[in-house]
Formats: structure tokens, C-alpha cells, sequence
């Protein structure tokens, strides 16, 4: 993402103004049917497999993997976002009918709702979708502090994750978001959900889930969400290279230290510091990677998680201490890059973790993700001159500013096109939207 033209623009939000609606679809390209099924699939959507559990997830992913990296998305790919915001301002994860109403307590989803406002805040041009997903969000939060998977559900770590990374998106300080009841943070919930001295040894400083008959399990999709919320960032955050910083310092569990809250649990930043060493000793152990953590799931390599804790990582300025996970979601014999292949939701993590890491996602492994992510969609507005693809010119920005002004102005008419389905049962961290829903199925 041009970092300098999108803090602009999200910190403008605190005065957000109302923007036109989406235009029309103007891809003319053929629909593509989704796999396994008959029916069309939406033009501007990404991918082709049936977006039912993670349509909106999916596209918010793609859309800011390429703004990240200085790819304009194409305007209906933007449009078909906006337009399947719910009346009330949340997202479900994908409506076959935009025109119907959603069901405001089962239908509505924290972490759908938090990763679309990131992405729609991330391009621009959308401020009156973004402000009504944070209308939502601060609607919602529970009277602790935090946000369950659905309107009224438990607080868990990962939807209370990616809430907070929608705050953050959007030029908001997530210290300061406080529930109308009790007037509790986010990081009242995180910070309680945090394993202490009194955990076993390579479990301090992971995080549980949620709070189960108020035994605290480590789950290491919760620790990945939670490291990156506690640093109180997004999706999206200024790199700081690939060599940047020192190893993260683990929880200080010397004489005198036990107890069942962790060393420095009064702040986000101890916090942070002892879920990205629990993250750090762990892929070590496994060969550099995050092993599935669904219920039953057979241990084996979590391509998602690790590359969400890749990020977690990289956003404490730990980008050294993210190498070597990195180049195993590079190698070949990992099998990541076959696994995200046409996949537009995993390929946004991969982008986005090589972005956050200070890595070239146009040369990963010998594979140019971002050209990929590029085809599962409608052709890209533009590139930047950094690019792969041909077309691009160095204007693109500048261009790209011009379509945000006008929109913002209300110089795009046009009606809320959108064609979905309903949503993704959960996430997974602050970026694991697809791991947590099958958790939840």
C-alpha cells in the first residue's frame, strides 16, 4: 500500500464525509461459475470457488494484499465489496441478495465486518461504507471490552483481534475504543486471555481462544491474531524491513513471578513482545512453520497461521526473527505456493506476509504472487511502476488519488450493485477467517 497516501486518507475517517454509492459493474468479462457448481459467480468478485463461507473475506484479503504492494483493484471488484454491506453497516460473508435484509444476530459477523472495513478504508473512496462498519463494530462490542464471532456471542481473541485492526485501519487508537457499559478496552479481553507464568513451560505467552469455564488452553491462531492486535495494528502497516529488530522477549518468569497473570499484563506492548516469542519458539520447534490447531485436525503444516504469525511478527519489528518461517513458505518442498494457487484469499496472506516482512512478493520463491492474485480477478486498474504486469505507468498513483477525490465528492453516481451469499462461520486470526470457520463448523 502507498503507506503515506492511505495514512492521509485514513485520517481523514475521524471526519468522514459521505461518499457517493458504488458505481455500476463495468467488467464486461463472463462470469465465471464456481467450482463444483452452476451458477455464475458476481463480476468483480475474486476467485472461483463457491464463496459462500468466505466471499467478503476473500475479497478484502485480495484487495489489500494489491493496494499493499501499489496495485490499483479494479473499480467493480471495490463496488462488489461496498454493496454487500448489510443496512446497519455489518457484512456477512457472502449474499446471493443484497437486497434482503440480514439477520442482525446470526447473520452479521465480527471478523467479516472488520476485514471489509480495513480493505475499503485501505482504497479509498468509500468513507460512508467504512463509517457504517464502524458504526457497527462500536455497536457491538461486548460490555467487557471485547467482540464474539456474532452480535451478542462471548468475546473471543481472534473477532476482538480483527475488530481491533479495524479501528487502527482507520486512524483510530483501539486503547481508546470503550464499551458504553463498564467502559472496557479491547485489551481488557486480550490481556485476560493471555497464558501467564503458571502455564507450562513453551505455552507462556500464547493465548487462548476465549475464556472455557475460565481455563485458558493455548491456541496458536488466537496468539497470531492477538501478537498483531496488541501491537495495536492491522491488516496493513509500514514495513520495517527485512532485518529489522531484535528477538522477541518472552514472558520473565523468575523467582517471584508466578501467578496467572503474565509478566507486564498491564500493557499491550509486554503483551506483544511475549506472543511473538511464544509464536518464535514454536514454528522453530515444528520446522519453522505453525501446525493446524482445528479440534481433531491431523498435525501438520498450517500455510495460513504461519503466515499470519509471519506478520504478527514483522508488525512488533521482529522481520529477522520472521526469516526463516518465511523462507519455508517459500520453498518448495513446504508446499505453500501449490496450496495458494488460484486461491485469492491465501494468496493475500502470502503478499501480505512478504510485504510485512520486507520480502519481494513479486519474486517469491520463484513465483510472482501478486501476478497471480492479479488473475484470479477482474483486470487491475493499474500497476505501479514496480510491477510485473504490462500497462503499468508511473501515474498510476496519481491516478488512482483522482478516483478516491471523486468518489469522496460524490462525483460517482451509480447504484449499490451486489450479488453474495452468507458468511464465513469465523476466522482465525486477526487474520484467520477461513481456519477459524471450519473450527466453528
Amino acid at each position: 500500500m502507498n503507506v503515506r497516501r492511505s495514512a492521509t486518507a485514513l485520517a481523514a475517517l475521524a471526519a468522514l464525509c459521505t461518499a457517493a454509492a458504488p458505481a455500476a459493474f463495468a467488467d464486461a468479462s463472463p462470469s465465471p461459475k464456481p467450482s463444483g457448481g452452476s451458477a455464475a459467480l458476481p463480476k468483480g468478485l475474486y476467485g472461483t470457488k463457491d464463496p459462500k463461507f468466505d466471499g467478503v473475506w476473500r475479497q478484502s484479503l485480495a484487495l489489500l494484499a494489491q493496494d499493499a504492494v501499489g496495485v490499483t483493484p479494479a473499480r467493480s471488484a471495490i463496488d462488489w465489496l461496498a454493496g454487500q454491506q448489510c443496512e446497519d453497516g455489518g457484512f456477512a460473508a457472502y449474499r446471493a441478495d443484497a437486497s434482503a435484509a440480514c439477520d442482525p444476530k446470526k447473520g452479521e459477523f465480527t471478523d467479516a465486518t472488520a476485514a471489509a472495513v480495513q480493505a475499503l478504508a485501505a482504497v479509498g473512496g468509500r468513507s460512508a461504507s467504512v463509517e457504517k462498519g464502524i458504526g457497527w463494530l462500536k455497536k457491538h462490542q461486548n460490555d467487557d471490552g471485547g467482540w464474539g464471532l456474532n452480535p451478542g456471542s462471548p468475546s473471543d481473541a481472534n473477532s476482538t483481534s480483527a475488530a481491533v485492526g479495524a479501528f487502527a485501519a482507520t486512524g483510530q487508537d483501539p486503547k481508546q475504543v470503550k464499551s458504553a457499559k463498564g467502559g472496557k478496552t479491547p485489551y481488557d479481553v486480550l490481556l485476560g486471555l493471555q497464558l501467564g507464568c503458571d502455564a507450562k513451560e513453551g505455552q507462556r505467552g500464547a493465548f487462548a481462544y476465549t475464556a472455557d469455564k475460565g481455563k485458558l488452553v493455548a491456541n496458536d491462531l488466537a496468539t497470531a491474531a492477538a501478537a498483531l492486535a496488541t501491537e495495536g495494528k492491522g491488516f496493513v502497516f509500514e514495513p520495517a524491513g527485512k532485518d529489522a529488530g531484535k528477538a522477541p522477549k518472552p514472558l520473565d518468569c523468575g523467582a517471584g513471578k508466578g501467578g496467572g497473570e503474565p509478566a507486564g499484563a498491564d500493557g499491550a506492548a509486554e503483551a506483544a513482545q511475549a506472543a511473538a516469542a511464544y509464536l518464535s519458539e514454536t514454528m522453530a520447534g515444528h520446522g519453522n512453520h505453525l501446525l493446524s490447531a482445528m479440534p481433531g485436525a491431523k498435525a501438520q503444516p498450517d500455510f495460513g497461521s504461519t503466515a499470519d504469525a509471519i506478520v504478527a511478527l514483522a508488525a512488533g519489528e521482529h522481520s529477522a526473527t520472521a526469516a526463516k518461517p518465511l523462507q519455508w513458505l517459500q520453498s518448495e518442498k513446504s508446499g505453500a505456493l501449490a496450496w495458494a494457487k488460484g486461491d485469492p484469499g491465501a494468496l493475500g496472506k502470502l503478499v501480505l506476509a512478504a510485504h510485512a516482512a520486507g520480502a519481494d512478493p513479486r519474486s517469491f520463491g520463484g513465483v510472482d504472487l501478486v501476478q497471480q492474485l492479479n488473475a484470479t480477478g477482474p483486470k487491475p486498474e493499474s500497476v505501479s511502476a514496480s510491477g510485473s504486469e504490462s500497462g503499468k505507468d508511473s501515474d498510476s498513483d496519481s491516478g488512482k488519488d483522482e478516483d478516491k477525490k471523486s468518489d469522496d465528492e460524490g462525483g460517482i453516481g451509480g447504484v449499490w450493485w451486489t450479488v453474495g451469499v452468507f458468511m464465513v462461520a469465523g476466522i482465525g486470526i486477526g487474520f484467520l477467517l477461513s481456519g477459524r470457520k471450519k473450527q466453528q463448523l
